[in-house]
């Protein structure tokens, strides 16, 4: 059932995001308004929604009577948005637009006047700055982020992100509010990325890098990723999956976010296939092509070369968890859940270096420091101390 403080829930962009999480408020048992700018997007929203819980029933995951109660809650404004006086009630409303910060600072200048002084304004930005956003907003302190994964009805994660003005008392409220709505909320600070696009980006990029120096192909570093490193998905399906479009987008952000830290910089590689239109399963085309003819190259299968290729992932995705500890991005915890909760890795990431031993990470570091002579790949003073001082994460 839904909440006493939190009753009516209104969600602005009926996209899959939007959607996603109008039907995990609904299952909560909130009344949800979904409204969206776009012509016809509510009208789609409401067919997939309906078809997805069709399916759900079918397979024997949900009761008929939670399908019907489901979609009874949600109130679908058929009309385009030329105004957001129908969430002037809501208690909460979240913001699942476009992830462009001059939009979306337009939509909460709005709306915070059409809402109540009490209402709760959320953005689901997955990188962008969340201080930015409440800028603009009457009230500010009643802004906060609370960034969901898509598909938000199958992934546990949320982060919940407070801004340096936002009310203490939110951050509570909205995290027993997510544990009600059957989420796995952690808490993160207000930096590029958060928690999980931040300490990602090397997965991506580093296996970019690997591409790039004719060290292996995309099948190989994927086969070496899932069956050596135990990933569900290779960086390269994964990205044509995401779309190498929204994975490039989210790259340039962490980058320029950070003031053009180098560890966080684009790859040209994947600046092309955006500019190529190759943004992967949705057109056809990424890093592998997509359709009825085409066929995936068979990777080399060498455990050895497969090995080397995980180790050295592995090292920048443990560096950069350090790092977040060192930066106070969120606890060793929360850090640790949100890489398995929220992107589905096989241990959290400070368990694992815990359990490869710090000093190999450390090693394989310097050694690609020295090599490269770059900053990408400085190790975190962090993981240098813990080395020094024979302490460990989480053991």
């Amino acid at each position: 059932m839904a909440t006493d403080a939190t009753r009516r829930v209104g969600v602005v962009g009926a996209g899959a995001m939007g959607r996603g999480i109008a039907q995990v408020a609904a299952q909560a048992g909130h009344d949800v308004i979904l409204a969206d700018a776009m012509a016809n997007a509510t009208e789609k929203a409401r067919a997939e929604l309906t078809s997805s819980l069709d399916r759900l029933v079918e397979k024997g995951k949900l009761a008929a009577s939670a399908h019907d109660a489901t979609l009874s809650h949600i109130s679908f404004v058929d009309a385009p948005l030329t105004g957001l006086d129908v969430y002037g009630d809501c208690d909460l409303v979240i913001e699942a637009i476009v992830e462009e910060l001059g939009a979306k600072q337009a939509l909460f200048r709005e709306l915070s006047v059409a809402v109540r002084a009490d209402s709760v304004l959320a953005t689901n930005t997955s990188s962008l700055s969340v201080a930015s956003i409440a800028s603009v907003v009457r009230r500010p302190e009643r802004v906060l982020g609370l960034h969901f994964f898509n598909p938000a009805p199958v992934l546990p994660l949320v982060e919940v992100v407070p801004w340096m003005g936002t009310e203490r008392s939110l951050v509570p409220r909205m995290t027993q509010l997510m544990v009600d709505w059957r989420k796995t909320p952690v808490v993160a600070s207000d930096t590029p990325g958060f928690i999980v696009n931040r300490i990602a980006r090397p997965f991506y990029g580093e296996s970019i890098r690997i591409l790039e120096e004719g060290i292996a192909d995309c099948p190989t570093i994927d086969w070496a990723m899932r069956e050596l490193g135990g990933f569900r998905m290779g960086p390269f399906e994964l990205m044509d999956f995401i779309g190498n479009d929204v994975n490039y987008a989210v790259t340039r952000s962490v980058f320029e976010g950070f003031f053009y830290e180098p560890r966080y910089r684009p790859s040209l590689t994947q600046r092309r296939l955006v500019e190529a239109g190759f943004l992967g399963r949705k057109t056809g085309r990424g890093y592998y092509e997509y359709g009825p003819s085409a066929s995936t190259p068979e990777p080399k299968t060498d455990r050895g070369v497969g090995e080397l290729l995980v180790d050295r992932v592995l090292a920048m995705l443990v560096n950069e968890a350090a790092d977040a500890v060192l930066y106070r991005v969120a606890s060793v915890e929360d850090i640790d859940l949100a890489m398995t909760k929220g992107v589905n890795y096989p241990k959290g990431l400070l368990t694992w270096g815990d359990e490869v031993g710090l000093d190999r990470v450390l090693a394989k570091m310097e050694l690609l420091e020295e090599e490269y002579a770059e900053d990408r790949y400085r190790p975190s003073p962090l993981l240098r101390r813990m080395v020094a001082q024979g302490r460990q994460f989480t053991r």
